[in-house]
């Protein structure tokens, strides 16, 4: 059977209807959307155009940013439909679709930024068998891996929701997360475990492989003279600023999501924003700034677009 659930929107006076200044909160996400889109398709176009962007560090990047398009065009289009309805409601089957897809990159997310990790480690530990070692096969093989395995885990763990009955029809919140688990009738022993599962080999496992990656490039830069540490710091920062960005959101989402009637609406509605708004513009606007190749090429198409304009 096809449920209809009731979404109930927050704001800063609380869950409420969307009852007033529709049109201005639709103009607000509505630019936001077109930010993000724009935003990350700019930099994923230079990576692709640019040959010399072809390179391991880059094509993670433009994954990564893929991943945040993605993740937009899956809650974007729903959100705009819900600010100008009367009434907020999502089939559970389109909710089953929007959470599969909101964790499927979130996990593969992770596993992206280990890969990234690794390629640093690589490149800065073993500079003379970085070639050998992150072949254009290797870079593949990393990509289907974060991509495929992440996604075999949450649809695994989407067919055991779609098969739990329901006893509550409406949440609270704009997306389909692990808010979910509120409209089950039981806690499934299940469900749990396979999360936990998930949760091992999908975050935890990847963030230790970070740490552990990071650590060795920090010791290798510290015994290594200036330049060394100054390359180390300009390609290995933003990533780690990332990680610690997505890190946090992740840390939200599974735990303070839980003990949401104990947790201050207006930082729940903070947070939330991070997670549909600050988060998909967060990485474009650190890898454009901060990767100085990224940034050149930036620079360059800017300055070209307004000498069209004029």
């Amino acid at each position: 059977m096809d449920y209809e659930l009731n979404l109930t929107y927050l704001t800063l006076d609380g869950y409420v209807e969307l009852d007033k200044y529709r049109f201005v909160y639709f103009v607000i996400m509505f630019t936001a959307y077109i930010l993000i889109i724009c935003s990350n398709s700019t930099i994923v176009c230079l990576i692709v155009i640019h040959k010399n962007l072809h390179e391991p560090m880059y094509i993670f990047i433009a994954a990564l940013l893929l991943n945040s398009v993605l993740f937009s065009t899956v809650l974007y289009p729903k959100i705009l439909f819900d600010v100008l309805s009367e009434k907020q409601i999502i089939s559970y089957q389109a909710c089953l679709f929007q959470y599969f897809i909101i964790y499927s990159l979130g996990g593969s997310e992770f596993l992206l930024l280990a890969a990234m990790s690794y390629d640093r480690y690589v490149s800065i530990c073993k500079p003379l068998q970085y070639h050998t070692i992150m072949t254009k096969t290797n870079v593949s093989i990393f990509l289907f891996l974060a991509w495929f395995s992440s996604a075999c885990h949450f649809a695994g763990l989407t067919i055991l929701n779609a098969k739990t009955k329901l006893c509550n029809f409406s949440f609270k919140g704009i997306s389909c997360n692990n808010v979910i688990y509120e409209l089950h009738c039981v806690k499934s022993s299940v469900i749990t475990l396979y999360g936990a599962v998930g949760l091992i080999y999908l975050v935890i496992l990847p963030l230790l492989f970070i740490i552990f990656s990071y650590t060795k490039i920090l010791i290798i830069t510290y015994q290594s003279g200036r330049e060394v540490r100054r390359k180390a710091a300009e390609t290995c920062l933003p990533h780690l600023i990332v990680l610690i960005n997505f890190s946090c959101l992740s840390v939200y989402d599974t735990i303070i999501v839980r003990v949401e009637s104990n947790f201050p609406k207006p930082a729940y509605l903070i947070m939330t924003l991070q997670t549909i708004l600050y988060h998909p513009l967060f990485n474009p606007l650190i890898y454009g700034l901060k990767m100085k190749e990224i940034s050149k090429h930036l620079k360059s198409c800017l300055s070209g677009c307004l000498l069209v304009a004029e």
